[in-house]
């Protein structure tokens, strides 16, 4: 932590990952809603059913920024948080192979993080702060090192005060544990955070929900309606209590389906495995994790493990021609153009279309669940986002704005 001039809290800093932070004057909700593109936002507004959202055109500061690629949920939580890409914090799939350990990995382990928090550096520096999340396989990455609330709706039955910072979940929120595939699950983060707010009053909170109801309902149909109306209410809740509020998403949502309502699926193991032979390629799906009933586990980026350059400079010429392939990259092309650390991705990385997702075979991808047509995110299709604010911004950089300014705009910004 840092000081300057005087010891008064508003006059406060700390630095994080190169960048400074002023101390929040009021208590700061910061809310990452996962999958939601602009348009869910607006089209409940068009709707008439999102108040709190509507205000904001007039009181507000309204922004548009792009996420992180692979446009998933932990690199991009986690940049939130880090105010800092990939390339910084280590993060960059839910997914990958471990080069150490000769494995295809969960990254959910905070031992893959490789920079600090603003969260864990405001709790040092003496915030108060409090992290709900709704899927736990965020939980130990969010709360690496924090000296405050960490718990997931997933869990929140399991909470302890030791492994936690609080035990009451349940009795606080009034609501029951919630299924993993719900629309409930994410309401329960809300919940949460709004009893914290009006108990506790937490300096900093940081909410992160599930895309379960995005991969499911396109934008202006009922239940993303629906969903998005259950955010403004308990959003417009805690602006009432005097919060600042600063909200954007870990990626957007696009149909992957071809003009019938068929998955559009390039299953890019097979096509290698049929042009080189079985054992000379490994496509990793950084998308994966433990919840693929409403994705199958495709999405719209992969990488490719070739172990020799000519087989990959091969393999990327080949995988350029495939319909719905968007963008084939050298890894460092890729580490450039996403800032993504080098040692974790693959020889290539593959991006499909706006309408397209990329498998690895065709038997390793249960879609006997997706009871709708096929939703899914993961390429630069998905990477515009918003990020808006209940409170007015002064005279703002001219900049690419990204998700991971959430923090920024917040703290050094707002007026």
């Amino acid at each position: 932590m840092t000081t300057s001039g005087t010891s008064a809290a508003d006059q406060r800093s700390i630095s994080v990952n190169g960048r400074d932070y002023h101390w929040p004057d009021r208590p700061l909700v910061v809310v990452c809603v996962d999958g939601c593109e602009p348009d869910y936002i607006n089209q409940t507004i068009e709707a008439g059913r999102a108040p709190f959202f509507a205000s904001l055109a007039q009181r507000g500061t309204c922004l548009t920024a792009d996420c992180v690629v692979p446009s998933f949920t932990n690199p991009n939580n986690l940049s939130i948080v880090t105010g800092a890409p990939p390339s910084v914090h280590g993060i960059c799939g839910n997914y990958f192979w471990d080069s150490e350990a000769q494995a295809e990995v969960m990254m959910n382990d905070a031992k893959y993080l490789r920079a600090g928090t603003i969260l864990a550096a405001l709790a040092d520096a003496g915030a108060k702060v409090a992290v709900v999340t709704a899927k736990d396989k965020l939980r130990s990455l969010l709360g690496h090192k924090l000296a405050g609330i960490c718990f997931s709706s997933e869990k929140a039955d399991q909470v302890t005060m030791k492994s936690n910072g609080i035990d009451d979940v349940l009795a606080l929120t009034g609501m029951p544990v919630p299924s993993v595939y719900s629309a409930a699950l994410s309401e329960f983060v809300f919940a949460a955070g709004l009893a914290l707010l009006q108990r506790d009053r937490p300096d900093v909170m940081y909410l992160s929900t599930t895309d379960y109801v995005q991969h499911k309902s396109a934008p202006g149909t009922g239940p993303a309606n629906d969903f998005t109306a259950m955010i403004d209410r308990y959003l417009g809740q805690m602006d009432a209590l005097g919060a600042t509020i600063v909200l954007t998403a870990d990626h957007g949502m696009n149909a992957k389906t071809d003009a019938l309502g068929r998955p559009d699926i390039v299953f890019l193991q097979e096509r290698l495995d049929a042009w080189f032979g079985k054992t000379a390629t490994r496509v990793i799906l950084p998308i994966t994790d433990p919840y693929v009933v409403h994705h199958g586990a495709l999405g719209s980026y992969a990488t490719v493990y070739a172990g020799d350059a000519k087989l990959a400079d091969d393999a990327a010429r080949r995988i350029a021609d495939l319909p719905g392939i968007e963008s084939v990259y050298s890894r460092e092309q890729a580490c450039a153009k996403f800032e993504l650390p080098p040692d974790r991705v693959g020889d290539l990385v593959v991006v499909s279309g706006r309408l397209t997702v990329i498998g690895t075979s065709a038997d390793r991808h249960d879609l006997s669940q997706l009871d709708v047509p096929l939703r899914s995110h993961g390429g630069t299709s998905e990477q515009r986002v918003p990020l808006i604010a209940n409170r007015r911004s002064g005279d703002l950089p001219v900049r690419r704005w990204r998700n991971f300014d959430a923090f920024d705009l917040a703290l050094n910004h707002l007026v």
